[in-house]
């Protein structure tokens, strides 16, 4: 348990400070589509920038490295308890030796833990696998961008949105309306439509873990992630808020079955600084 808690540092270190390579190609591509010497192609070099020197420094992409966020698939016979506590050792020495920005607040006492730990912190989900491998995926999500999430029940007359596809991207547009540039564009968006709150939330932030160029299983669905990207770019919101053809990266979306009664959907955003990755033990 040792080797595999240092090995979860290193996988904190990794994620913290160097982007997955679609998230760094897509920022390439869209810099690729700005005019050059327009606002939007510069804010996008300096994005670009910023992401090399993090990771030839290995410092911090962003100052705020968010609420550490846990997927793990645990092999038979191997304690879930264990796999927490392993979690939380491992949070503690990443938070110095990184480093991480301290974000664990008591909700009480609003007294900082300074080691990014606390009751539910860091966000752990646990799930048993038949496979012999132990799969850990961590995503690290700033508050600006976990701010600008939204969560909609269908039908929603002020939207004009139905219980249907449409309403779903409708809420989608919704949120980046209200967001603007706010919680740092270009965005990648996550959409969970289900049959109950916590349910859709954690589905939504689970398609944040998705590659950028991967393609939909479900064809209604893939068609409609090209759509919304594309109603995206034409908003002119642009990276950072200036303005500019390139205000998302990616959109993707995960489903579950519903309610007859109950039509949820929750859109969670990121940031242009998606950091995520993962460890195979």
């Amino acid at each position: 348990m040792l080797k595999l808690r240092d090995g979860i540092v290193e996988l904190y270190k990794k994620v913290a400070t160097s982007l997955p390579p679609d998230v760094r190609e897509a920022l390439e591509a869209g810099r690729a589509r700005e005019s050059e010497g327009s606002t939007a192609f510069s804010t996008l070099s300096v994005q670009i920038e910023n992401m090399k020197l993090a990771r030839e420094t290995v410092s911090p992409v962003c100052q705020d490295t968010g609420v550490p966020t846990f997927w793990v698939k645990v092999p038979i016979g191997l304690s879930h308890s264990e796999m927490k506590n392993t979690i939380m050792d491992a949070t503690k020495i990443a938070t110095e030796k990184v480093p991480l920005r301290p974000n664990a607040v008591d909700i009480i006492t609003d007294k900082n833990s300074g080691d990014n730990t606390g009751i539910g912190f860091p966000v752990i989900y646990m799930e048993e696998t038949r496979e012999s491998s132990l799969i850990i995926d961590l995503m690290l999500k700033g508050a600006g961008c976990e701010n600008a999430g939204q969560t909609y029940k269908l039908p929603l007359e002020e939207l004009d949105a139905q219980r249907d596809l449409d309403g779903v991207r409708k809420c989608v547009i919704d949120t980046v309306q209200k967001t603007q540039g706010r919680a740092c564009p270009p965005y990648i968006l996550g959409i969970g439509i289900g049959a109950a709150k916590d349910q859709v939330a954690r589905l939504a932030k689970e398609q944040l873990m998705r590659r950028l160029n991967d393609v939909n299983k479900i064809g209604e669905l893939a068609a409609l992630e090209t759509r919304i990207l594309s109603d995206i770019n034409e908003m002119g919101i642009g990276p950072m808020g200036l303005g500019g053809k390139t205000s998302a990266l990616g959109v993707k979306i995960g489903v579950n079955h519903r309610h007859p009664a109950s039509y949820f959907v929750e859109v969670s955003v990121s940031c242009w600084s998606t950091r995520r990755g993962r460890l195979i033990w």
